[in-house]
């Protein structure tokens, strides 16, 4: 007699929990407002009545904000539920954008980015614990990858429309949007985050030292580096632009809206490639931002190359954060919620520098071409350091390979 076995449904396996696309739109809201201001330099120079250098330091301040934030906030709230955590964020978010939009001093301004920061910081380290903890380890870069699609909807649509609307409606309506919009989130994440009151905690010394190994230095230099060289050129993309490319001030969005395509594209497929091979697609991403940003500088005074280089360079320089992500998470798995605090520092740390370097040079005889050296400076590095952490994976495998053989 024959048996008969029902078939293993394969295809619904391979999808991710429905949790995972929903953090995308938690993602868009971060990083729209970490990155409009790109977009909104001028409008915010002349409304605030500072330089638009100045203006630009609201994105290092943001970045600076992250940094601190996001370990801070994950050890602050290591004992609450995910679901509290995430919706306590996108309060604070709201808040932070309603005092800046209602202030007219530069340095009030300044304070509710960092306070925003803070809790964008929060936010981002806790939604990735909870993606990759849903996902599971074998979907865990795909499900940063995914979660990440928000950071190209931001440029793709959330930053040009907030240039656009900036332009016709003044940058103020922008923070309001958003703070609007974080509110009409927090039933979205409330109803669909996973209950985690009962998960297992390591203790804090056990997390501590998860993230203190001498891999998860190196990953922090290397995520540093290499995703300071492609913000870099982000942040002040609308001067390059519009000064050196020639492309008039109405298609500078335009602009934006091409790299955020590169984006979606770049943070998906770096996610999947992750999964198998994440310290070869490190490598291969910030390698190839590095080489585009080097031709960026003599070509960036045409505009069809302009575009064309920012869309690779979207592809190639938002693969970088899944994939940073999933490495620390990793390399420090008794402690996701931390690991992920890290990397998100990580980025905002590469940004933070960059930016401000990127304001110095700015007002030198460089002019506009000087974020970019600074940007193919920190890409350079980023791509040593990577080849570094490579060469001691493979030192430190040959001991146990002859002790096996």
């Amino acid at each position: 007699m024959t048996t008969l076995t029902a078939p293993t449904p394969t295809t619904r396996s391979d999808r991710l929990p429905l949790i995972v696309p929903l953090l995308t739109v938690g993602t868009f809201l971060m990083i729209t407002t970490e990155y409009m201001v790109a977009g909104l330099l001028p409008q915010m120079a002349a409304d605030l009545n500072v330089s638009i250098a100045q203006v630009g330091l609201l994105i290092t301040a943001f970045a600076g904000g992250m940094i601190v934030g996001s370990p801070i906030m994950a050890l602050a709230t290591r004992k609450l539920p995910h679901r509290a955590t995430l919706i306590l964020a996108l309060i604070i978010y709201a808040l932070g954008h309603a005092v800046a939009a209602l202030s007219t001093n530069f340095s009030v301004v300044l304070a509710g980015r960092v306070v925003t920061a803070v809790a964008a910081g929060a936010f981002w380290a806790v939604a990735s614990a909870v993606a990759t903890t849903a996902a599971g380890p074998a979907k865990s870069s795909r499900a940063l990858g995914v979660m990440m699609t928000g950071v190209g909807l931001a440029t793709v649509a959330g930053v040009p429309l907030g240039s656009f609307a900036g332009q016709l409606l003044g940058w103020r309506s922008i923070f309001w949007a958003l703070a609007v919009l974080a509110i009409l989130v927090v039933p979205v994440i409330a109803k669909f985050t996973p209950t985690t009151e009962d998960h297992a905690m390591a203790p804090m010394r056990t997390e501590l030292r998860a993230i203190a190994s001498g891999r998860m230095v190196i990953l922090v230099i290397a995520t540093i580096l290499a995703t300071g060289g492609g913000m870099t050129v982000f942040s002040y993309l609308s001067p390059l632009a519009g000064e050196r490319a020639g492309i008039p001030a109405w298609a500078v969005p335009l602009v934006f809206v091409t790299f955020g395509i590169g984006s979606i594209i770049g943070s998906n497929t770096a996610g999947r490639f992750a999964d198998r091979r994440p310290l070869t697609t490190f490598i291969t991403a910030t390698a190839a931002s590095a080489v585009l940003i080097g031709l960026l500088m003599p070509l960036s005074a045409s505009a069809a190359a302009t575009f064309g280089l920012t869309f690779l360079l979207g592809a190639a320089g938002m693969g970088i954060p899944p994939v940073g992500t999933g490495l620390a998470v990793r390399f420090a798995s008794a402690a996701p919620a931390l690991a992920a605090a890290v990397a998100v520092a990580a980025f905002n740390g590469g940004t933070a520098i960059g930016t401000w370097a990127g304001a110095i040079v700015l007002e030198t005889p460089l002019g506009v071409t000087g974020p970019l050296i600074v940007a193919l400076s920190m890409s350079v590095l980023g791509v040593l350091t990577l080849v570094l952490m490579a060469a001691r994976r493979v030192t430190s495998h040959r001991p146990a390979t002859a002790a096996g053989h």
